[in-house]
């Protein structure tokens, strides 16, 4: 459905530094950058980080969040802690989500920008 998705973000070395380690934590590969813009590729699709077009400031959309595969729990911890200590700040330590279908367990946090992202894993039965 998605070929990508475009976060926007008003310093693209910060936001680089903390993808890198949150999404590198996941298994994807340190993103490609453009200098106003980082991209990040996955058989799943891709992500980008940057400036927005505009010219105008980025700010993040309330009530939307972005959400990641992760292989395991193991993956869904390291990603939460790479993000935290990578500039992003918590918003949901990894956990069971039983709100959410299957037996999910994630992870949330803000990037740099404000921009809420998460993780996610089934539970093994």
């Amino acid at each position: 459905m998605f070929t990508h998705l475009m976060l926007g973000s008003n310093d693209v070395q910060k936001s680089k530094a903390f993808y890198d380690a949150a999404l590198g934590a996941l298994g994807i590969d340190p993103g490609f950058d453009m200098g106003h813009r980082v991209f990040y590729r996955s058989p799943g699709g891709a992500l980008g980080v940057g400036k927005p077009a505009n010219g105008e400031p980025a700010t993040f959309g309330n009530g939307g969040t972005t959400g990641f595969a992760a292989a395991d729990m193991a993956a869904v911890d390291a990603f939460h802690a790479a993000g935290i200590a990578n500039g992003g700040s918590d918003e949901g330590a990894p956990g069971h989500r039983p709100n959410a279908p299957g037996k999910a367990y994630g992870a949330y946090l803000r990037d740099p920008d404000g921009n809420k992202i998460c993780a996610f894993c089934q539970m093994p039965d």
